[in-house]
């Protein structure tokens, strides 16, 4: 046998116990092993490291785009927080991007006024939790609605809810922004109360925490609600001007 179908023979025995990331670039994997004198032990190391990367890599960008972000998600160091008067500091911040939070089901809770980069510090978390190898969903809360409506009679919205459903990171982002129908509060408290202390939620909100009630319109079901969201929580109250107010000629070039 030479060697050009001894190599053909091995990349089709790597498939066909999974290998199949690293078939590709198997030739260029031995030359590497040549080259670098590996031992048997350190070319079959050197296998198994570069298809986890492939994998991990393949695994990463499905979770990206089934994240649904809005578009031109910006990592979390680009947010600044000396555009805050307060709320959150840079060592907070750093210590939210370690992700203990994720496993420990914490749930993150960021008020502000409008513009002051609530959404833009939520994406950027969901960012790094998908670096980190974490599932993450975003739905703006006007969004989830419409999903929960319509999710006995569209597929594409029960699947998505499901999705959301199983995923790690949840961020629901401008609760809050309008009011919403009884029924929908209630769709809302079911989902948040089958999240509870399985998923870590990061909610968005420009609404103090005691305005709840007139956004869901039950005070009962908010007092509920709110029990389940702040029971394992880090919250942080943002104060501040809108960046877009501050910075007007950065909104005008992206028009």
């Amino acid at each position: 046998m030479n060697d050009r179908s001894s190599i053909a023979q091995t990349k089709a025995s790597l498939s066909s116990v999974g290998f199949k990331h690293i078939v590709p670039q198997f030739a260029d994997l031995i030359h590497t092993a040549e080259e670098k004198k590996l031992t048997y032990r350190g070319f079959l190391d050197l296998l198994i490291e570069q298809e986890l990367s492939v994998r991990n890599e393949k695994h990463r960008k499905r979770n990206l785009s089934g994240a649904h972000f809005p578009p031109g998600p910006r990592p979390i160091d680009e947010f600044d927080t000396r555009e805050l008067d307060g709320g959150i500091t840079p060592t907070q911040i750093y210590e939210l991007k370690d992700l203990n939070w994720i496993d420990a089901h914490v749930n993150i809770l960021l008020l502000g006024p409008p513009g002051i980069g609530k959404t833009m510090l939520a994406v950027g978390l969901g960012l790094e939790a998908i670096n980190g190898g974490y599932s993450v969903c975003f739905e703006r809360m006007t969004a989830l609605m419409e999903i929960m409506d319509m999710a006995q009679r569209s597929r594409a919205a029960s699947f998505r809810l499901k999705r959301i459903r199983k995923a790690d990171v949840v961020i629901i982002d401008e609760i809050g922004f309008t009011p919403i129908k009884k029924e929908q509060a209630n769709n809302f408290f079911n989902l948040v109360s089958d999240l509870y202390e399985k998923t870590s939620v990061i909610f968005t909100t420009n609404k103090e925490i005691g305005q709840w009630a007139e956004v869901m319109g039950d005070p009962v079901l908010t007092t509920a609600l709110l029990d389940r969201i702040l029971h394992h929580s880090k919250c942080f109250s943002l104060r501040g001007e809108s960046y877009r107010i501050k910075h007007p000629e950065e909104e005008r070039l992206k028009h």
